[in-house]
């Protein structure tokens, strides 16, 4: 059940009415994620703009979405894990193999596969990184511009998650569960 409500878009008024129009024009839907976020419309106008710069940056939207997987396995959200695969697999057309793999920090491609672990590396410290971390991710060619969004990827992605592990948000895309989660 859920502990957040989501609001019904044509209930809706002032600020969270609003982005509720921008985030319907953009997708054709308001996923229940951004539902339940427009309690609090700072938030989710916050996590719009947030994720509208990254999806701008070096890294890309592909890389994005893979860091959103693997961020989403570290913190067992089931929300996240489902609307990544979704969307990585639909809106970016990734294979199977691909958001599988970036689900354990991996990837065929040595550099990405760098940026996943050097995200990972950032949740499972709690962002207490050292400078052995941040060679050996230089090492797999990561430069500074690409550091610094990693580190604003783990930090969208674990708002996302934490909001929606507090919220329990019901699931509006094809269920994916967390490795931990499915053993329950």
């Amino acid at each position: 059940m859920t502990r957040i409500q989501a609001l019904n878009p044509d209930e809706a008024n002032g600020k969270t009415k609003e982005l509720f129009n921008t985030v319907q024009s953009k997708l054709g839907v308001v996923p229940n994620m951004m539902r339940t976020m427009g309690n609090a419309p700072a938030l989710l106008e916050g996590y719009l703009s947030f994720s509208g710069a990254l999806a701008k940056g070096k890294l890309g939207v592909k890389v994005g979405e893979l860091l959103a997987l693997a961020i989403s396995e570290s913190n067992s959200c089931d929300y996240c894990l489902s609307a990544h695969t979704f969307i990585g697999s639909n809106l970016v057309k990734l294979d199977e193999e691909a958001l599988s793999a970036a689900r354990l920090g991996k990837s065929s491609d040595g550099k990405t596969e760098g940026i996943l672990k050097f995200a990972n590396v950032l949740v499972s410290k709690g962002g207490l990184v050292n400078d052995s971390d941040v060679s050996e991710a230089k090492a797999a060619g990561i430069t500074d511009e690409e550091l610094s969004e990693i580190v604003g990827h783990v930090a969208l992605n674990v708002l996302t998650n934490y909001f929606n592990n507090t919220a329990n948000t019901q699931v509006d895309f094809p269920v994916v569960t967390a490795y931990a989660n499915a053993k329950n």
